[in-house]
């Protein structure tokens, strides 16, 4: 039987710095997507009454569809 074993040894910046490196984008990942939710624009059309949706055309079932109509293609 044979045991091997191994042992890398790297600069000990390199692994703070690409640490730090994923943590910036991982950051600026979650705010895009944050901003691109668009939930607030959910939330107002929620909040308006049957009638007013109906003066703008939209179905209350389909708010999220309408929010995001430029996105999708149907």
């Amino acid at each position: 039987m044979a045991t091997v074993s191994s042992h890398v040894s790297a600069p000990a910046g390199i692994f703070a710095k690409l640490s730090a490196f994923f943590h910036s984008v991982s950051v600026a990942l979650v705010a895009y997507m944050e901003r691109r939710t668009r939930a607030d624009q959910i939330a107002a059309l929620q909040a308006k009454s049957d009638e007013e949706l109906a003066k703008m055309g939209v179905n209350r079932d389909n708010i999220p569809a309408y929010v995001f109509r430029d996105l999708f293609y149907v």
